[in-house]
């Protein structure tokens, strides 16, 4: 079930596709989309709950070349500093000093920087077809990803029943719209760079 996570969590919380960025928002809270992607991502009826404040933070910027190698180079650090961190609690100041030191090393200015750039690879990322590495936008690659599911026999109901509910619920969000369309050729690009680091982090 793991290769259908990718653009579930992207469509769920745009802003946590990295399980490293996942753990801090850019303002130093816990981010919640890859903990708790239920009550983060469905848009359910009442007005204060249509619009959850994690995606509102996205801060879309031009991409460059240099970000995107320094974002692979950063990743290593950053899987070892998060994987001793506790997923449900919140970073203390010595993690957000590691994760700072792990993101100004590969040559960011800080780790809110690091966390923007991946913030908008993930953006683009997750729209982009995995069989023709081509952007088609969120919404056909999760509903691509349900006819795979559903085709899929190997499956056992209850993953299939836990798969299908997670796309359906990413289905319902909104796609943000990409501001920079520079960042889809870029990151098409390097898509089979980023792909394991991107993959491996839902």
């Amino acid at each position: 079930m793991r290769q259908f996570i990718r653009p579930v969590a992207t469509a769920l919380s745009i802003a946590c596709l990295a399980a490293s960025v996942a753990l801090v928002s850019s303002d130093g809270a816990l981010a919640q989309g890859k903990m708790a992607p239920a009550p983060q991502g469905k848009m359910a009826p009442p007005p204060a709950q249509a619009a959850p404040p994690q995606q509102m933070q996205l801060k879309q910027m031009a991409l460059t070349q240099k970000q995107i190698d320094s974002a692979l180079a950063a990743q290593k650090d950053m899987d070892a500093i998060t994987s001793k961190m506790n997923p449900n609690a919140k970073p203390d100041a010595k993690a957000m000093a590691a994760l700072d030191g792990a993101a100004k090393k590969a040559g960011f200015a800080s780790f809110d920087e690091y966390n923007t750039v991946m913030d908008n690879i993930g953006l683009v990322f997750g729209g982009i077809d995995p069989a023709t590495k081509k952007y088609v936008g969120s919404e056909a690659v999760i509903k691509g990803q349900i006819a795979q599911v559903q085709a899929d026999k190997k499956m056992s109901p209850k993953d299939k029943k836990a798969a299908l509910d997670d796309l359906n619920a990413a289905l319902k969000q909104p796609e943000p719209t990409i501001e920079n369309k520079g960042n889809i050729d870029l990151v098409a690009a390097n898509y089979d760079k980023l792909s394991p680091i991107m993959n491996e982090n839902q």
